[in-house]
C-alpha cells in the first residue's frame, strides 16, 4: 500500500560573527525581496545539513566557513510564508582562509551582503524569524545551551 507522506521541508541558517559584525546577505528574491537574512537555504536531497549549510554560505557569500555548534531548530510552521519549513541553525566561523570581512561577496540568491554589528542588529528588519534567532544566539553567548521554535 502506498502512502503519501507530507512533511516539513528542512533548510539551514548560519550565524557568523566576526569583531562583533554578524553577516547578513539582502535577499534577491520572495518572500522578503530585499530584506536582510541569515545565509542559508534548502538542503538537497542526499545532503548532509553541515554540508548544505557550508555549500548554501559559499553560494551567498563566497565564504568557507568552519562550523563550530548548532543553535537549535525552529520549525514553527508559520515562520515561513511557502509552508511549514524548518531550520537548522548553525553558529559558524569564516575559515582560516577567509578571516577579513572583506573576502565575503554576494552571489546566488544574496544581492548584497553586509556586516552589522550586533549592537545594531535590533533596528533592523529581518526576514523568516532570524530576529528571534538572533536573541537566542545573545543567549547563547551568554550562557550556551540549545534553542527550538516553542523553547520558553
Amino acid at each position: 500500500m502506498s502512502e503519501k507522506h507530507s512533511n516539513p521541508i528542512p533548510v539551514v541558517d548560519v550565524i557568523i560573527e566576526q569583531e562583533s559584525m554578524i553577516l547578513f546577505a539582502r535577499r534577491k528574491k520572495e518572500p522578503f525581496k530585499g530584506y536582510l537574512g541569515l545565509p542559508g537555504g534548502f538542503v538537497n536531497m542526499g545532503e548532509t545539513v553541515e554540508a548544505a549549510a557550508r555549500r548554501e554560505v559559499k553560494e551567498e557569500t563566497s565564504l568557507d566557513i568552519d562550523l563550530t555548534d548548532i543553535l537549535g531548530v525552529y520549525s514553527n510552521p508559520q515562520r515561513d510564508p511557502r509552508g511549514h519549513i524548518m531550520s537548522i541553525v548553525f553558529i559558524g566561523q569564516s575559515s582560516s582562509n577567509d578571516k577579513t570581512k572583506n573576502k565575503a561577496a554576494a552571489q546566488d540568491d544574496a544581492s548584497k551582503i553586509e556586516w552589522i554589528d550586533s549592537s545594531m542588529v535590533d533596528n533592523k528588519t529581518l526576514a523568516f524569524d532570524h530576529k528571534n534567532i538572533l536573541l537566542h544566539y545573545r543567549k547563547w553567548k551568554e550562557a550556551g545551551g540549545t534553542f527550538w521554535s516553542t523553547k520558553k
